[in-house]
């Protein structure tokens, strides 16, 4: 009742009063009021969306005040000292590497900003998952980083807060939350009956009172307390969860919140029942993975039970050594369902439930900073560990939930005391362990490794979705983090029966995605598994590894290591057990994924390397490491089988597989601990058995036979040569590679990082990707710190940006320095680091044209040997590889089959033949003193005497016995075999050759690789202990079994060899160097090793013989023996066809190829030629081939090439030939301004850019004003447009027949190919040239006869010319007859109009008149000239044709003009040519009433009448008279001139020239003298409606120079220049004059030579005066008085609008873009928040027009118009559809082009002069200045389609 009343009244006032009474000693009466009105306002029963409730609470809280004041009035009492601010995905946030203390640290903008990082490691990231800011959080990050704010602890001196303040807060907001409970427990469905969508709703719903509580945890430190109190009070929730006994609704609220709970355990209800009954260790396959319940009690027990139960828990699973898949835990808290106690516990539930909502989780971390609160949410979320695992694994959105997961427990878990504090009271570890295991149970599947029916071992299923799509990513990810905390690693490694559990979790992978080899056709559907395969490895075996190896760096920690490695040994054997292993790999399989072996490797490794342990204690026995050994090999043979191409059938993806294998993120943690195990076994076992093993895994034993033929079982004969050079290439990268055997840290980086700069120059961030970095971050070397940037200045050169003409944009690189390249390029390292083999090529021609450069060598050059740094003292057992008898005998055969030219042999068997040799000459044995007796005795029939190689190089093998076909060369055919000695062949040696043949051939009996490990296995697995037992004693072959049908029998022969390995090295190096003798016997004695380092084979064998002669007299002795035997060697005969025939194969392969080689350097020189001539598109500067000036033929017909056809002629009026142009509009000329300097591109509100004063505005102006008061017609006579939007013309200068070219276009639209281009819109490429176009410009024909007489000057004097002038203007254009040429040229007018926008055109009152037309042609003309000043530099001074003039189409394009305007003639009566040259006697004024007047000639704008008159007037005009046109314009020029520049004067000034002007006019020169004319014009202009009247006041102030006649001199100059260079260019153009260049202070004297208006012979000296240029034909005064009086008589004008179209100024800078920042940040955090102005939100893409510095929304739909986006729209206003954008979030630039697009690049690059596209890394930018100027260049030239190659369309979609 009482509620009701309340609930009635204001709200305001019922929370004053509620307070009031609570605030009494006894409030029974007001808390039980409160309670009514609350069960009334937060009735679960009505929706939602209802704001009423929210409403109430905000004023009950607030207690009266409004609740703006309340928010602040707590938020002055924040005691908080860490920053907390929560983002969600996409913010931009900053880290820095220098101050964090966990990896995971990240700073808001404003901490950062506030911070002082300068020269610290820092970048600017863009959220993934979400985060929070870590500033002032002391666990995470360094106190020095800290922000101002949170560095001064502002928060710890906070007065206390008032009780009374938040003491309705503490009464309402429980209440608060328990409806908000209840919504969520009346909403959730399950999902398998629901929809996403029901649960989206709740959330939709409930979306104000969840972001209610979100602006409350902001309200500061006072508030999150409370709220703490309020989420872990357990009484209250006790009290309020239930509900009340009679509320029937609350009632069924809570089943349904305790069925929710049913299955939040692992092992859900019914299973638990089973459970109990079931056998408690479930068989292999019967993976439904219940768990054992070793019970303790949940975290919340009384501590003496949990701890006995903890103590009984570790004995049972210590006993219970071998986990299979029941897997058992100490903590039943994970297995059992949940139970809650407290808000916060159901809150977080549900918000698992809901699947992370992002309000939730903000909500959740918004509370962080207070810390009882941290410390009770992380131990709830471990309670939940197991819940929120199952969850993600049903979710359809795995990948969003996933980051939501990682965004909260990255937050908890990077805190290390936190971390610790959960695992001690939590079990954190044991939760995520038996998590981890339980998710990957889901997806097990048999393994079919080896013994596929038998085999017991399962792994997971790499097609499962939970590994497909990373689903265990965060709960790994968290494993990951608590493991870099030492702490509790330490806890981990401890814990046996955790580390056993572990180790069971890993074998799951071992063996995974299974690859079978395809042997008969190709595979059907190529499963792209093998990303999830290796990324799971990566992420959840060998990440985990790199993280505990951190922590076992000391010799304290030894413990730890024995620990991993013991169980690692027994859960190999497990494993070996389980897919029942015995010896032999199972053939064609391989898995790339053995995480068991690999922990292992790098423990062992870490053990010898940090910790000083003994290799022999942590090792096996012989039989165990024989196994181990078994599946590392089968991956590397089974890579050259990859690349052998074996495998193909199989599809590209197992080509994926082995690059994967080896790529730079994988390889420390996939191919490096391969190879150690390898190494390691290799030094342990018997090298005999290694070696021959080695051989057999590569298929290749049957090759290493001395026979010329062989039958090959497993191999076709393609493959042999790439397998055999696989072998012996891994033998190589066995033997010397040094990474885990010795050397330091700083060592390895060197040589990856040299290996990497060997293939190519890499940029700075290329070269941190690809250099493997052990994945742990804690590990002194993080890459970006010093020892890194030391390292790479120590090893390489930085070459600066650069920039090809071409445009293309070359990033800063580093290039390894030259004494890299002579003592550190390591082949082998190359090899072994390479994704793609073209990289090894490339390394090997870098280094080749390395030593050509630098002289060393010219040839072509073999992989350098680079010494070795000392092995271990642990790992020196693998020098026994190199001095083994199997090797030697394998060397021997090689070299002997080399020599002999076997099949399939190569210069690269060789080389990996001689490295072996070196190494082992290198690497000599210690102890072989003792042993060599003991072994001769058991050697009698053993091809070597001893394993030392330098005892077996000079050992001499006379006769070998072999098994060869029936068909091979080598067996003889007559006699039965006897000890037959001509032919070339091999088996094994006999050096008794007793009488009797049946005793010599069981003595020699053939080495089989083979039986030999067949033996030495059993030998080892029967434990022989005598030492003999360990030689070599060859088994016959004849154990093999030959399938049968085989190709013919084997039969033996016995063949005579006499040849040791050194007179075989000494006999390959004189057929090397193809000179018999090629070494005398004296050789020896005048070496000097030094130039033994680089060279090719013949350097190799002779570095090789140097070595071996000082390290043993013996072998000097034998070399000098084999030297001096100067007969020369018999060549070795060739007995049979097909040996001949492979000899000739081989010979004429090698023709083909230096004959194709020759070919294709012919062409390419052809190319270059070609290049330099016609493709000069890039470079303005240099001569281009054609030069279409007039000047090259006077006398004849110009003839024309024609790309297409090819054919040479005339342009004839049927058959016109045309030049290629592209046409495009362009504003470029009217954005120029009248500073030099750009202008500055705003990046602060205060700042803003004005258009007013530019170019194309300020004609806009003019021309408005004009037609407000003078006639249309004449007005648009009177100006040129085309300053925006006008169209420019360019051409490459090739031409073509029209018809060839629409044949041409007809050809290319039936061309399917996708063209970066528009057919349809008539664009092209040159055929020739491939420079885009789109229309051609038809050339005139003729231009021969009357040159002669057209060019000569006639002595006429200037009135006569000025008459015919006037006659010419009179002759009506002839209509030229209907031809193809002019209907050509009507074709490219109609293209020119279609070029630019209608708007663009059209300045007439009356759209479409002639007039308008007009304008529009001579406008063309105008800005192409205009243009090619401007790409001249805006001057004539450099004089010369340049580049740009030679490809200049204006010649054509004028005469295209002209015969267009001939159409208009100029009524007589307005034409201006009379103003220029009589004296009209002025008409009746009232003449004049019916119409405006025209234009004042002082208005108009003298270069445009010339332009018109030039091509009104009949082609090709006379040169005098074109001459005659430019000194009557130019008078009129310099009196505007000397008009403009009397306004300037002060009054007084005015008035002081006038008199002193006027005394000079009756002197002689007057009409010359610029002092006479310049008082006359400022005594007219002062009558009448004087133009001075208005300037009066102000000018005074301004004008304080004096100006003396110099000064005005040279303005007045400069008001004239650009009329006399506009003049020069169109004489130049016309009549093909060249331009001479000249000092830019005599540019006005020369130019005013070149037009003829001074003599030539004028000496150009200071004292030149403009006014001497002048011509009159009339008087002077009277012309000058008429023009004027039309300016004075000018009734309906007003003075200053009279004065601003009077004083136009011409001179205009050359056009810029905005000038940008130096520093990115500036431009990015200004621009990235800012609002759009047009749709008022902040742009996703936002972007910056870098011409106007519009700000613009990229793609966004918010600006479209018409369909059209906002870029594309702003590109055609701004550029006439040319536009130069900066994408803020990219810092790229794009480049619109009409309807197409490009990536142009950035302009902003890092220290390292790189790009940073999308800003993924972060690194702070700075603007290139270079690259700046480039971009200029191509938008002032208009080379953006020429230069940038990957166009596309936008589809006005930008």
């Amino acid at each position: 009742m009482m509620a009701a009343l309340l609930l009635r009244r204001d709200k305001k006032a019922t929370a004053a009063h509620l307070k009031a009474d609570l605030n009494r000693t006894d409030n029974t009466a007001g808390v039980r009021q409160l309670q009514e009105l609350l069960d009334a306002v937060l009735n679960p029963e009505k929706p939602a969306a209802d704001s009423e409730a929210l409403d109430w609470c905000k004023c009950l809280i607030a207690g009266g005040d409004g609740f703006e004041e309340f928010c602040k009035t707590v938020r002055s009492y924040d005691n908080a000292t860490l920053c907390g601010l929560v983002w969600t995905a996409n913010f931009v946030a900053y880290r820095c590497r220098s101050c964090g203390i966990s990896p995971c640290m990240s700073l808001c903008a404003e901490c950062f900003n506030n911070g002082d990082h300068t020269g610290h490691d820092f970048n600017m990231f863009r959220s993934q998952a979400g985060g929070a800011c870590d500033c002032g959080d002391g666990n995470v990050m360094r106190e020095t980083g800290f922000c101002r704010r949170h560095r001064l602890r502002t928060g710890e001196n906070v007065p206390l807060i008032p009780r009374d303040l938040l003491l309705m807060s503490e009464m309402v907001l429980p209440r608060f939350i328990q409806c908000i409970i209840q919504y969520l427990r009346d909403g959730y469905v399950e999902p398998d009956t629901s929809t996403e969508r029901d649960l989206q709703k709740v959330l939709q719903q409930l979306e104000p009172q969840i972001s209610f509580l979100e602006e409350l945890t902001k309200m500061g430190g006072a508030m999150r307390t409370v709220l703490t109190k309020i989420l872990t009070n357990q009484q209250t929730f006790k009290e309020l969860s239930m509900g009340q006994e009679d509320n029937l609704y609350a009632k069924k609220n809570y089943d349904k919140y305790l069925s929710a709970l049913k299955n939040s355990g692992l092992v859900s209800v019914e299973e638990k029942a089973q459970g109990a009954t079931a056998d408690v260790t479930v068989g292999a396959e019967g993976g439904t993975g219940e768990m054992v319940l070793l019970g303790t009690t949940a975290p919340g027990s009384p501590d003496e039970s949990s701890k006995e139960e903890d103590q009984d828990a570790g004995q049972s699973v210590g006993q219970r050594k071998r986990v299979k898949l029941s897997s058992s835990t100490k903590d039943s808290c994970v297995i059992e369902s949940l139970k809650h106690k407290c808000f916060l516990e159901e809150l977080l539930f549900w918000t698992i439930k809901y699947e992370f909502p992002q309000k939730m989780v903000t909500f959740l971390l918004n509370m962080l900073p207070d810390q009882d609160y941290k410390i009770t949410f992380t131990k709830t979320f471990v309670q939940h560990y197991a819940f929120i695992m199952k969850t993600l694994m049903k979710s359809h959105e795995s990948d969003t939930m996933s980051n939501r997961i990682v965004h909260i427990s990255v937050q908890l878990f990077s805190n290390e005391e936190l971390a610790r504090h959960v695992t001690e009271e939590c079990h954190l570890l044991d939760i995520m362990v038996t998590v981890l295991l339980y998710m990957m149970e889901s997806c097990l599947i048999k393994s079919e490794l080896q013994d596929e029916e038998n085999n017991r071992h399962v792994v997971v299923n790499c097609s499962e979705a939970l590994l497909k799509n990373n689903t265990y990513w965060p709960l790994v990810s968290d494993f990951i983090n608590i493991l870099s905390h030492q702490s509790v690693a330490k806890k981990f490694l401890e814990d046996h029966s955790l580390v056993m559990l572990w180790m069971s979790f890993v074998s799951f992978f071992q063996g995974m995605n299974l690859n079978k080899r395809e042997l008969n056709e190709h595979v059907e559907f190529e499963s792209q598994t093998y990303y999830a395969a290796f990324a799971a490895e990566l992420e959840a075996c060998a990440q985990p590894m790199w993280g505990l190896l951190t922590h076992c760096k000391v010799k304290e920690t030894q413990e730890y290591t024995k620990t991993v490695v013991r169980y690692c040994l027994e859960t190999l054997q497990i494993w070996f057990d389980a897919i029942g292993f015995i010896d032999e790999p199972a053939p064609n399989q391989v898995t790339f994924h053995l995480p068991l072996h690999r922990y292992y490797a790098m423990f062992l490794s870490k053990a010898i390397k940090c910790q000083g342990l003994d290799l022999d204690s942590l090792l096996p026995d012989q039989e165990m490491l024989m196994k181990i050994m078994v599946h590392p090999l089968q991956i590397q043979a089974c890579l050259s089988e990859i690349h052998s191409n074996m495998w193909v059938r199989n599809g590209l993806q197992i080509k994926g597989q082995a690059m994967t294998y080896v790529q730079s993120h994988f390889c420390n943690s996939m191919i490096d601990p391969d190879i150690y195990l390898l190494q390691v076994c290799a030094s342990r076992l018997d090298p005999d058995y290694f070696i021959s093993s080695v051989f057999e895994r590569f298929k290749v034993v049957d090759l290493l036979t001395m026979a010329s033929q062989h039958q090959n079982a497993v191999l076709d004969s393609e493959q042999e040569r790439p397998m055999l050079e696989g072998a012996l290439t891994f033998l190589v990268i066995l033997t010397s590679l040094r990474i885990h055997l010795g050397m330091t840290d700083d060592e390895i980086l060197r040589a990856e990082m040299v290996s990497q700069l060997c293939m190519n120059d890499r940029t700075h961030s290329a070269l941190l990707d690809l250099i493997p970095e052990n994945p742990n971050p804690k590990s002194g070397i993080v890459p970006g710190s010093c020892s890194f940037e030391e390292m790479l200045s120590a090893v390489a050169d930085f070459k600066a940006p650069v920039f090809e003409p071409g445009g293309s944009m070359q990033q800063g690189m580093y290039t390894p320095k030259a004494e890299v390249w002579e003592k550190e390029f390591d082949p082998i390292m190359v090899v072994l680091r390479t994704v793609y083999r073209r990289d090894v090529q490339s390394a090997m021609d870098r280094y080749s044209a390395f030593l050509k450069q630098s002289g060393i060598h010219t040839g072509n050059p073999w992989p350098p040997y680079k010494e070795r740094t000392p092995l271990h003292h642990c790992y020196k057992g693998l020098i026994k590889l190199l001095h083994c008898k199997t090797l030697h005998i394998v060397i021997f055969t090689l070299l002997y089959k080399i020599w002999m030219d076997h099949q399939n042999m190569s210069e690269h068997v060789l080389c990996m033949v001689l490295y072996l040799i070196e190494l082992g000459l290198d690497n000599q044995l210690q102890d072989t003193k003792d042993e060599e007796p003991c072994i001769e005795e058991h050697c009698h029939d053993s091809w070597f005497p001893g394993t030392n190689l330098l005892s077996n190089l000079h050992h001499v093998i006379n006769f070998v016995r072999v098994r060869v076909p029936e068909t091979a060369p080598e067996v003889r055919r007559e006699a039965p075999p006897s000890t037959s000695t001509e032919a070339s062949s091999y088996g094994q040696n006999s050096r008794r050759l007793s009488g009797n043949w049946r005793e010599n051939l069981r003595e020699a009996q053939m080495f089989s690789l083979v039986a030999e490990r067949r033996r030495k296995f059993q030998e080892i697995i029967n434990r022989n202990n005598t030492e003999a037992a360990q030689v070599v004693r060859p088994k016959s072959s004849s154990t093999r079994w030959v399938p049968p049908g085989t190709p013919p029998q084997l039969v033996t022969e016995i063949l005579e060899i006499r040849e040791s390995m050194l007179s075989l090295l000494i006999k390959l190096h004189q057929k090397m160097s193809s000179k018999q003798n090629s070494l005398s016997a004296s050789w020896l004695d005048d070496m000097d090793t030094g130039r033994h380092a680089h060279g090719d084979g013949i350097t190799a064998i002779e570095r090789i013989l140097t070595k071996a002669a000082m390290r043993s007299c013996q072998i000097k002795r034998s070399i000098q023996d084999v030297c001096g035997k100067v007969c020369p060697p018999v060549p070795p005969k060739k007995n049979s066809p097909t040996d001949k025939k492979t000899m000739d194969k081989e010979e004429r392969r090698q023709r083909a190829r230096e004959r194709q080689q020759k070919l294709l350097a012919e062409f390419a020189s052809r190319q270059k030629s070609f290049m330099e001539t016609a493709m000069d598109v890039e470079s303005p500067d240099t001569e281009a081939a054609m030069d279409l000036g007039p000047s090259e033929v006077m006398e004849s017909e110009v003839l024309y090439d024609c790309v297409i056809c090819g054919q040479s002629g005339p342009s004839t009026e049927d058959r016109p030939t045309g030049l290629v142009v592209l046409l495009q509009a362009s504003s470029v000329l009217g954005h120029r301004c009248k500073s030099q300097e750009a202008k500055n591109l705003p990046t602060s509100d205060e700042e803003h850019i004005y258009p007013a004063d530019t170019c194309g505005v300020s004609h806009d102006v003019r021309l408005t004003l004009m037609q407000r008061f003078f006639k249309d017609s004449s007005c648009l006579q009177s100006v040129s447009i085309g300053w925006d939007g006008g169209v420019y013309v360019q051409t490459c200068g090739h031409t073509l027949h029209i018809d060839c070219h629409k044949s041409y276009m007809e050809s290319l639209r039936n061309d399917q190919v996708l063209q970066g281009f528009s057919v349809d819109k008539g664009e092209f490429t040159c055929p020739l040239c491939r420079q885009f176009a789109n229309s051609v410009l038809p050339c005139r024909p003729g231009r021969g006869t009357e040159t002669g007489s057209w060019h000569t000057p006639t002595n006429k004097k200037t009135c006569v010319l000025v008459k015919e002038v006037e006659d010419l203007q009179e002759k009506l254009g002839l209509f030229p007859t209907e031809s193809n040429l002019s209907k050509e040229m009507e074709l490219v007018i109609k293209d020119i109009k279609n070029t630019t926008q209608k708007k663009y055109m059209d300045y007439g009152k009356n759209p479409g008149s002639p007039d308008n037309d007009f304008l529009f042609m001579y406008s063309v003309a105008r800005t192409n000239l205009e243009l090619e000043l401007v790409h001249r530099g805006g001057n004539l001074c450099s004089g010369g044709a340049s580049a740009a003039a030679k490809r200049s189409c204006l010649n054509q394009l004028f005469h295209v003009l002209a015969m267009h305007m001939r159409l208009y003639s100029i009524d007589s009566a307005y034409n201006p040519w009379t103003k220029l040259t009589q004296i009209i006697q002025s008409k009746e004024a009232d003449s004049f009433d019916e119409e405006r007047p025209e234009v004042p000639m002082l208005f108009r704008d003298v270069p445009s009448l010339l332009i018109i008159f030039v091509l009104t007037m009949p082609q090709p005009l006379r040169k005098e008279h074109f001459t005659c046109v430019v000194k009557m314009l130019y008078s009129l020029q310099f009196i505007q001139a000397l008009a403009a520049l009397s306004t300037k004067f002060s009054p007084e000034e005015r008035q002081a020239w006038s008199t002193s002007g006027a005394l000079m006019k009756n002197a002689a020169n007057a009409e010359k003298s610029f002092e006479a004319l310049l008082s006359h014009v400022i005594s007219e202009l002062s009558k009448g409606k004087s133009v001075y009247k208005v300037k009066a006041e102000e000018t005074s102030v301004l004008s304080s120079t004096v100006w003396s006649p110099q000064s005005i001199e040279f303005s007045l100059q400069q008001f004239c220049l650009p009329f006399l260079r506009l003049s020069c260019l169109l004489q130049h153009h016309l009549y093909g004059d060249s331009l001479t260049g000249c000092l830019e202070e005599e540019e006005f004297s020369s130019l005013a030579v070149c037009l003829g208006l001074l003599p030539s012979a004028h000496q150009p000296s200071n004292s030149m005066h403009s006014a001497s240029c002048l011509q009159w034909v009339v008087s002077a005064f009277d012309l000058v008085s008429q023009w004027c009086v039309e300016v004075t008589g000018l009734s309906q004008m007003q003075a200053e609008q009279s004065l601003t179209l009077l004083v136009q100024d011409p001179q205009w800078a050359a056009p810029r873009l905005l000038q940008l920042p130096d520093n990115y940040n500036i431009i990015f955090q200004y621009y990235h928040r800012k609002a759009c102005t047009s749709c008022k939100k902040v742009p996703k893409d936002p972007a910056l027009c870098l011409v106007c510095g519009a700000f613009v929304c990229l793609k966004g739909v918010c600006c479209k118009q018409q369909g059209i986006c906002e870029c594309v729209l702003h590109s055609q206003h701004c550029g006439a559809a040319t536009g130069i954008f900066l994408l803020i979030n990219a810092s790229v630039i794009i480049i619109i082009r009409g309807h197409r697009f490009c990536l142009w690049g950035s302009v902003y690059l890092d220290a390292h002069g790189e790009e940073d596209r999308d800003l993924r890394r972060g690194k702070p930018l700075f603007l290139c200045e270079e690259r700046y100027r480039v971009l200029e260049q191509q938008w002032v030239s208009h080379t953006f389609d020429h230069i940038n190659k990957r166009w596309g369309p936008h589809y006005n979609g930008l």
